[in-house]
């Protein structure tokens, strides 16, 4: 998955450069209206994005486009994406079954909204064909850190690993803390996704994207595509994903930049 957005930049862009999608470009170009008005004014897309910091799916996103010219046009959206620590390794409870991430003591989710413009490179024909636009955009970046719960066991154990006689087994849910869940074997499980909404914190970042987008459809008023590209963010601070009893080593293990490679397949309409 970490190499799927790649491979399909290095797929799309070969399209680019292929004779059929100049010839397309040539043959729109000469369709173009001498008053340089654009066939439509807004368009409203929405997407799924996968990306190199994500997961299966990274995220969603919305996006909003105001045309200004035949070849240019003005932007701005919003990207709500889960961000990973690219060390990060689920482990099975063997005994239990249940799965959990080693050493991670927060998720961190991230919401992103855009501004930027978007140009032209090629025009597709009326009714078919691809276009490809060029696309640069910036804006905040809010990083949520919320806790990540495991179900621990609490109880107690004879030296055999049995728990000791007469004594009731005790299960609690609390954030991942290498200094107090020293023992792995008793990490049960993951607890509920949203065990530790109430104590989420704010970040603030911001991000710089540029990218290609590669749009399809044979009719005016929708629109269908990929667009590929790369995204850089920071933030005031490093932020901590995974943890570890040394808190110096917590803190070089945990990033304050968030470089990535992302692919977003898109869906949307014109007026």
């Amino acid at each position: 998955m970490r190499n799927l957005p790649v491979l399909g930049c290095f797929v799309l862009a070969t399209l680019a450069l292929t004779p059929a999608a100049r010839a397309q470009s040539q043959k729109a170009s000469q369709n173009v209206s001498a008053t340089d008005e654009p066939s439509y004014r807004k368009e409203f897309i929405y997407g799924i994005n996968f990306n190199t910091r994500g997961g299966l799916i990274g995220g969603a996103s919305v996006r909003s486009t105001k045309t200004l010219s035949q070849d240019w046009s003005r932007f701005w959206g919003i990207e709500a994406v889960e961000v990973k620590h690219p060390k990060e390794q689920r482990v099975t409870n063997i005994n239990t079954g249940g799965t959990f991430v080693l050493g991670k003591s927060n998720y961190l989710f991230v919401i992103r909204p855009t501004y930027g413009v978007q140009r032209v490179i090629f025009r597709k024909a009326p009714e078919s064909g691809v276009q490809i636009n060029a696309l640069l955009g910036a804006g905040p970046s809010i990083g949520l850190l919320m806790p990540y719960y495991i179900s621990y066991d609490l109880t107690e154990k004879q030296p055999n690993g049995q728990p000791r006689p007469n004594t009731q087994q005790t299960i609690v849910n609390q954030q991942y803390d290498p200094n107090v869940n020293t023992e792995a074997g008793r990490i049960i499980d993951r607890a509920p996704l949203f065990a530790g909404i109430s104590e989420t914190k704010p970040n603030i970042g911001a991000h710089l994207r540029g990218a290609l987008s590669f749009e399809y459809g044979r009719y005016r008023d929708a629109v269908a595509g990929i667009e590929a590209g790369f995204l850089v963010e920071a933030y005031t601070k490093k932020l901590t994903i995974l943890s570890v009893q040394s808190a110096s080593s917590t803190k070089a293990l945990n990033e304050q930049f968030y470089p990535s490679v992302y692919l977003t397949i898109y869906l949307g309409h014109r007026s």
